[in-house]
Order: structure tokens, then sequence, then C-alpha cells
């Protein structure tokens, strides 16, 4: 934790030298990649309910709300938010499918990821698993230096899964059902290729630039290398989302993998101000969907309302 916030205090320190015309560019391709995604999972939702007219607007407002919730709320709970928006407004869609159709949206991004993590592993510039355990963070040194609580931790995750595998074993038929309903658009390669595939190549895209206009904005060095490896840091710190956003974790993994790129002041400033400012852009934009949708921003409230509908009969 000291390091993070050590780690906030250089960004402090650089943040009169960062290029605002980079840093409004690089928050406005990061919108355009929030925004195609929504595109690509209106698709998948649509294949799921063929029947069902299924509109943008509400795709793109639960959409972005979950990204600004998982920007400050750990554990992905800004997944949930999301089925409980699109859900609130299309009451005949059940949650076990909807939560198959984010899987399907996620599973170019894994495929997507891994090569470019597979590449970064060519590059030599990833720590080894010996240095991984001393490399500054906030979520992944306490998983390391607490092997027994993280056993734990998996032995508790484990449980959950076996209790909810036994729960839905007695209707195992109209749950397979509903989950392939969620996945049901890749078995019509064509229309995942060109509704979905398409959409996430082009977010990605957007990703790629959005992060190269990042490191401009904090006079790092930036090119497609390096915005490549920032991108694999992110997917890194994301992987145990145990703090918002991968707080802590990227600025360790950064200063490693982008050493003599600039400074490590300057690497640790990039590191928290794209947090930061990524996190606050996020938090503006899904307070506006969530007032428009809920018409409430306590985020508590918002929480135990989803949790409550999705244990509502006939939800999932």
């Amino acid at each position: 934790m000291g390091e993070f916030f050590h780690a906030f205090a250089v960004f402090f320190d650089e943040l009169a030298s960062v290029s605002w015309i980079a840093l409004a560019i690089a928050l406005g391709l990061h919108f355009a990649k929030v925004v195609v995604r929504t595109f690509a999972w209106r698709n998948i939702l649509q294949a799921a309910y063929p029947k069902l007219t299924v509109p943008w607007p509400p795709v793109f407002g639960a959409y972005v709300a979950g990204v600004g919730v998982n920007s400050i709320v750990p554990g992905r709970g800004g997944d949930l938010v999301k089925l409980y928006l699109i859900r609130r407004r299309m009451p005949e869609m059940t949650y076990t499918t909807l939560a198959a159709t984010l899987f399907t949206e996620t599973l170019l991004d894994l495929v997507l990821a891994t090569l470019i993590l597979l590449w970064a592993l060519t590059q030599g510039v990833l720590p080894s698993l010996y240095v991984l355990p001393n490399v500054p963070a906030f979520d992944w040194g306490w998983l390391f230096q607490n092997a027994k609580a993280t056993a734990g931790v998996v032995g508790l995750l484990t449980a959950v899964v076996i209790w909810v595998v036994w729960r839905t074993a007695h209707h195992v038929d109209d749950f397979k059902h509903r989950l392939g309903q969620g996945v049901a658009i890749l078995g019509d390669r064509p229309r995942y290729f060109r509704e979905v595939v398409s959409w996430q190549v082009l977010s990605w895209i957007f990703r790629i630039a959005s992060l190269y206009w990042f490191l401009r904005a904090f006079h790092v060095t930036a090119t497609l290398h390096n915005a490549l490896l920032a991108q694999v840091v992110d997917s890194l710190a994301t992987l145990l989302p145990f703090s918002p956003g991968g707080a802590g974790t990227k600025q360790g993994l950064l200063v490693y993998v982008l050493s003599g790129q600039a400074p490590a002041s300057r690497l640790l400033a990039f590191s928290v101000g794209t947090n930061v400012a990524v996190t606050l852009f996020n938090v503006a934009v899904a307070a506006v969907a969530l007032y428009v949708m809920v018409r409430t921003l306590r985020l508590g409230q918002i929480m135990d309302r989803a949790k409550a509908a999705e244990s509502e009969p006939g939800s999932s």
C-alpha cells in the first residue's frame, strides 16, 4: 500500500508537465473503445433473444455503468450492475443467459490478451516467477506473502463453485438451454465475425491507440511496442481484481517492464495518471448512465437491488 501512495505523490510532482491535449485524445480513444464494445454486446444479446428487439441505448447505458462501477469496486461488481440494468429494461431476459453473453463478449479478449502476453514473453521484459513476488504491488504481493490465506480464499471459491453446480444440477436442462442462449452467436461463425469480432478488434485498436497517447501525455517514449507492453501490464493487473482497477500492481509492473524508457518517477506518473484519468472518466460517464436509467447515484443501493433481483424466482 505504501508503494501505491508513494506513486501518487510522484504523480502530483509530475502533474505540471502533463500534455493535456494528448491526455484528451487518449480519453477520447478510450471512450471510443467502450462505445464500439457496446455494439458487440448488443449483437450478442440479439442473437440470444432473436424474438426480441434489443435496442442499443439501454445496452450502452448498462455497459458504461458497469465499466464505471468496475473502476471503483473490486471483484468485477460492475458486471452484476450491467446484468441488473439490462434485465431491468428487458425482464424477459434471465441472469444465466446474460452472464453467458458476458463470457461471449470477452472470449476474443482472452485470445488477444494471451497472444500479446506470449509476445511479451518472447521479448524477455516480464519479471520471472522468482522476481514477481518482490515487485512492489498492492494485490499480488499480498497473495505471494500470505500463502495460507490465499489457499483459504481459493478453497472458499472452490466451495462456492461446487455449491452453485449442486444448486443448478436439479435444473440441468433448463440451465443448459439458458446458458446456450448466451453463446448462441458462436454457432453462426460468419455472424459472429461480422457482428462481434469486427467490433472487438476495432475496440482493441482504440485500446492500444489510447495507451499510445497516454504515453505521450506523460512524456514516456511513445511507440507501438511500449503501448503493447502497457496493455500486457494492464491485463496482468486485472487478472486478479482484488483492488479496483488493479491499483498498485500496475505501478510495480510498469516500472519494471518499461524500465529505461523514462525515469522511474515519470513511469509512476504515467501509471497513476492513466489510472486516475480513466477511473474519473469512467465514473463520470457511469454516473450519467445510472441516473438516467435508475434515477439514483447511490451505488450501495444499486448493488443491493442487483443482488436482490438476481435471487428472485425465475430471474436466473
